[in-house]
C-alpha cells in the first residue's frame, strides 16, 4: 500500500480522461485543476507493488474514463469556504478508487470481456487476480479515508455496505408481494445513488460547509445517480453503447432484466400489453445467444414505447434532483449542478 507521504497533489491528469463541460468557466476552471491532482493521487493510490501487480491495479486507471463521481465533488466544494482544501482532493479520490474497485467486482460477477472499450482485467489476468485487485483499491481507499477523519470512515463505510447491499438485492432479485419497478429502482439507489451521494456530500463538507448544505446536496447526489443509471437502460440499447465497450443488448443476452423489460413485464401483470408487445416479451425471455437474435430483439425494443417510458423516467429523477436544490441560494456552483444532471441523463455514453 502506498504511504501517505507519497501522496502528493502535482499535474498529471490522465488523457484519455474526457472532463465533461459544465458550461460555468468560474467552476470549470477548478473542476480541472481539482481532477489533475486526483488523476496523480489515482495513479499513486494503485501503484508502488511490483510491476504486473501495478499494471493489474492501474488497469481501470489507465483506461481513463469521465470521472463523474470527482467532478461532483469538486463543483459542490464551490458551496464551502474552502474549495481548494487538500481534503476535497483526497476525498474525491476516496470515491472514484471505491468506484473503480466495484468495477473489477462487478466485470467478475457479469463475465465481462470488456470495459471502457479495453479488454477487462477479469478477461486479461482470470477472476481471482480481479477480485484481488478490486481489493486492493478498496483498501487503499479504506487509507485514504481514515485521513479524513472518523466521520468521513463511517460515511464511507456506510455507503459501501449500501452499494454491497444493492448487489445482493439485485442477485437474490425481489420477494412475492414487492413490485419488481420499484424494487429496481431501489437497488440502483443503492448500488450507484449511495456513492454518487457521497462524492457531493464529502465535496461540501470537507470545503467547509456546514450540515445542512452538505445534507441537500446528498439528496441531489442519490438521485442523479439513479437518473444516470435508468439512462444507461436505454443508452444500452443504441448504437452508441459501442462507445463503452458494450455490444447493444448485453444485459438482455444474460437474463438481466432492465428497466424496459420490467415495464413491459408491468404492463403484462396490468393485463394492458398488446399482442405485440407479449410477442416481444416472450422474444425477450428466449435464447439470445445467437447474434442475429440479439439484434433482431434489440431492434424491436428500441421501437416500443417503454423506452421512452424509461427516458421518462430518467428525467423525472433528474428533475427531482434539481429540485433537491431548491434550498440553495442560486450561485455558479448551483448552475452547475443543474447542468450536471442535465449532462447525466441527456447524453450518448
Amino acid at each position: 500500500m502506498a504511504g501517505s507521504d507519497s501522496r502528493n497533489f502535482q499535474s498529471g491528469r490522465n488523457l484519455d480522461t474526457v472532463i465533461i463541460d459544465l458550461s460555468v468557466p468560474q467552476v470549470q476552471d477548478r473542476v480541472e485543476t481539482d481532477l489533475e491532482k486526483v488523476e496523480n493521487l489515482l495513479h499513486v493510490c494503485s501503484s508502488g507493488h511490483r510491476g504486473v501487480i501495478d499494471q493489474l491495479t492501474g488497469h481501470l486507471i489507465a483506461a481513463g474514463g469521465k470521472r463523474l463521481r470527482p467532478v461532483l465533488t469538486s463543483v459542490c466544494a464551490g458551496l464551502g469556504p474552502s474549495p481548494d482544501a487538500e481534503a476535497v482532493v483526497k476525498a474525491a479520490t476516496v470515491v472514484e478508487l471505491s468506484h473503480l474497485a466495484s468495477l473489477y467486482h462487478d466485470d467478475v460477477m457479469d463475465s465481462a470481456p470488456t470495459r471502457r472499450g479495453a479488454p477487462s482485467a477479469q478477461h486479461l489476468w482470470g477472476n481471482n487476480r480481479a477480485i484481488l485487485a478490486g481489493d486492493v483499491l478498496f483498501a487503499e481507499a479504506s487509507s485514504l479515508v481514515a485521513d479524513l477523519g472518523p466521520d468521513s470512515a463511517r460515511h464511507h463505510a456506510k455507503a459501501f455496505e449500501r452499494m454491497c447491499v444493492g448487489q445482493l438485492n439485485e442477485s437474490f432479485g425481489p420477494e412475492d408481494g414487492d413490485d419488481p419497478v420499484d424494487f429496481y429502482i431501489q437497488v440502483l439507489a443503492d448500488k450507484t445513488g449511495a456513492l454518487v451521494a457521497e462524492a457531493a456530500y464529502f465535496g461540501a463538507i470537507h470545503a467547509g460547509s456546514d450540515e445542512r448544505t452538505a445534507r441537500v446536496v446528498q439528496d441531489f447526489g442519490e438521485k442523479i445517480g439513479v437518473a444516470f443509471q435508468i439512462a444507461d437502460d436505454v443508452i444500452d440499447l443504441g448504437p452508441s453503447a459501442e462507445a463503452t465497450g458494450k455490444t447493444p443488448g448485453t444485459d438482455l443476452r444474460e437474463g438481466v432484466r432492465t428497466l424496459p423489460v420490467l415495464l413491459l413485464e408491468r404492463q403484462e401483470r396490468a393485463g394492458t400489453l398488446d399482442s405485440e408487445g407479449a410477442a416481444l416479451l416472450a422474444r425477450l425471455h428466449s435464447d439470445l445467444t445467437s447474434d442475429a437474435a440479439l439484434d433482431a430483439v434489440v431492434s424491436e425494443l428500441r421501437e416500443h414505447s417503454v423506452v421512452e417510458e424509461t427516458r421518462g423516467l430518467a428525467q423525472h429523477w433528474s428533475d427531482e434532483a434539481v429540485r433537491a436544490l431548491d434550498p440553495l441560494p442560486e450561485s455558479p456552483v448551483k448552475e452547475a449542478l443543474v447542468a450536471f444532471a442535465h449532462l447525466m441523463v441527456n447524453r450518448n455514453a
